[in-house]
Parts: structure tokens; sequence; C-alpha cells
């Protein structure tokens, strides 16, 4: 699903990531776990598409077998659309939208016609036990509403690949671990790849693999 060499990012002198290899095969599940400051979110962000490495000879970034170097800024937007979804810690939910037109936004980006998408959210809002929030602003859901609801906009396009940056840092612990054992029937279900950046212990010791970053290398 992912083959990446090489990657580097530095802001100005500081050398935030040094010649990172990552590799992440269909349906797995990896974790990312680190001290603060090592460097984990920017690499997902880079994996994720939303940062650009530092351009080297040897650094490549290829996603579902696309090089994703390759692609102008029009047609990375099409593909981080269609192809990625994401979870942060903070749900980033739009405030003046009901739960359902959250959920709609990225299919009505891709192009989707409005019962469509409609349609589509009312069924993950379904799947995710929160039919009856259909209706509810972001204010009137509890954290692990919320947190679903963001997980159910990242699967709107059927992506192939979630990334999650930290996705239960902000909830209790039973509703971070309703939404750990999420994950894994997500997985099971819709063959996704998942990157997970956490400080969770308990949530990456059950992914397929678990990788620890340190001072920009992996430990």
């Amino acid at each position: 699903m992912i083959q990446a060499r090489a990657l580097s990012k530095a802001y100005g002198n500081t050398e935030v990531l040094k010649a990172i290899d990552f590799s992440l095969k269909p349906a797995e599940i990896v974790s990312i776990v680190g001290p603060s400051g090592a460097g984990k979110t920017t690499l997902l962000h880079i994996l994720g598409t939303l940062e650009h490495a530092d351009k080297h000879a040897k650094s490549t970034l290829s996603i579902d077998g696309i090089r994703i170097d390759s692609l102008s800024d029009k047609a990375l937007s099409s593909f981080r659309n269609n192809t990625l979804g994401f979870v942060f810690q903070n749900h980033q939910l739009l405030p003046e939208f009901t739960a359902l037109e959250n959920i709609c936004l990225p299919a009505y980006i891709k192009g989707t016609s409005k019962k469509k998408a409609e349609e589509k959210a009312l069924e993950l809002l379904a799947y995710f036990g929160l039919e009856n929030r259909a209706q509810h602003k972001p204010s009137m859901l509890s954290g692990g509403e919320q947190q679903r609801v963001a997980v159910a906009r990242a699967l709107i396009n059927n992506p192939k690949l979630l990334l999650a940056d930290e996705p239960s840092g902000n909830l209790d612990s039973a509703s971070a671990k309703q939404l750990h054992d999420l994950f894994f029937q997500l997985r099971d279900r819709f063959s996704l790849s998942i990157i997970l950046v956490t400080h969770n212990t308990t949530l990456a010791a059950r992914a397929d693999r678990m990788l620890t970053l340190v001072d920009g290398e992996w430990g």
C-alpha cells in the first residue's frame, strides 16, 4: 500500500526526519510511537500527502502504486480525497454543521450528489450507532460521538488508507477503548490499511506492527 524511501524533513536548521524508510501492506495496521518531538506527526503528514518531504535523489513515496511526487497539486488533492481518510486528535468537525453535513463534506468535494452522499453518510451513522444523532451539531455530541462522526467523515469516500493522529487522545478510557476496537473492525470490514500515531501503549501494542520513532529515526 505504501513504499517510502529516505524521507527527510528539516525546518530551517532543525532536522525532524532523517532518511526514514517505511512500508505498509494492504489491510495492515501499523502503530507509530515515540516521545513528543520525535517526528511522528510530521511523518504521518508526509505519508498522508499533507506535507512534502525534502527533495533528495534517493527519496521516493508511492501510495497504492502511484508515485506521489509525480502528481500535480490538483491531481494530488484528488488522490488524497479519493484514497485517504484522516482522523485527528481534535476531531475538527465544523461546529455550524450537523453530524450528517460534516460527514458529507468530503463527498461533496469529490462531486458526489447530495442524495448519494447523504445515503452513504446515514449508513455510516447507523454502523456507528449514531443514527439518532444525524441532525445534532458537534456541541450536542459527547467526545466519543464526535470522534465517531469524524471517523465516518474519513470513510465517506471509501478510502484505502486511514491515517490517525492521537485519535483517542482527548477521550475517556471507555470511549477510547470503543474507538480502538472500531479501528480493527473497520480494517476487517473495509480491508483498510491504517497508520496510527499514538502515545496509547495499549492501542499501539494491538497493531500488526509497532514502530518507534526517536529523534527522527527508527528506534
